[in-house]
């Protein structure tokens, strides 16, 4: 991947972070738990059906395992568990979504990290516009505030709009497992340097 293209979109999940609004765009939308949510088709990598994970020892409930896709290690989260709903039941359309977390790391380097997250069905493409866009609500969603960009409207229901920095940041994800489990700072550090 070049430099611009990462470049590009640190600056777009950047500018929805700051705003806490989703930006407009094509998102591809997915079934969780009985909701629709979406993330921005910039980010997604590809789908594939869910196969066997292999577990890893000592990771957070919510990373499920990993996969090898095209000689690569990439792990796999469980958005509902990360989500802290449960654990999403495997059917027939389970999937697996690859999505390019974009960060930085202590250099302040732009840095892709690809991260495999189960999902109960995948829908469609769906082209969100500024007018379907509604602020996350601060109470009452399902899912934790800080991990939605935004509400898009299509017809009568809302598309809950995923802020990947937010829900993927495996940093933050294992050092909050940590402190729930009681472990100690070095085995989170630790166990972040070998996810990343």
């Amino acid at each position: 991947m070049n430099t611009a293209f990462q470049a590009t979109q640190l600056q777009r999940i950047t500018s929805a972070s700051q705003t806490g609004i989703a930006m407009p765009g094509q998102y591809l939308t997915f079934l969780l738990a009985g909701e629709t949510y979406a993330i921005g088709i910039l980010n997604i990598k590809e789908i594939i059906a869910y196969e066997r994970l292999t577990e890893v020892l000592m990771m957070p409930a919510f990373i499920r395992g990993v996969i090898n896709l095209r000689g690569r290690v990439v792990p796999v989260v469980d958005l509902l568990s990360r989500f802290g709903r449960g654990t999403t039941q495997l059917a027939k359309r389970t999937s697996i979504v690859i999505v390019e977390a974009v960060g930085c790391d202590e250099e302040n380097n732009v840095k892709v990290t690809d991260i495999g997250v189960i999902v109960d069905a995948v829908n469609e493409v769906v082209e969100i516009t500024v007018d379907m866009i509604e602020p996350a609500p601060s109470f009452g969603a399902a899912t934790r505030p800080e991990f939605i960009n935004g509400m898009a409207k299509q017809g009568n229901q809302f598309i809950v709009m995923l802020a990947v920095d937010k829900v993927l940041a495996v940093n933050e994800m294992v050092v909050l497992e940590q402190v729930i489990l009681g472990g100690n700072g070095s085995e989170s550090a630790d166990l972040s340097r070998r996810i990343v």
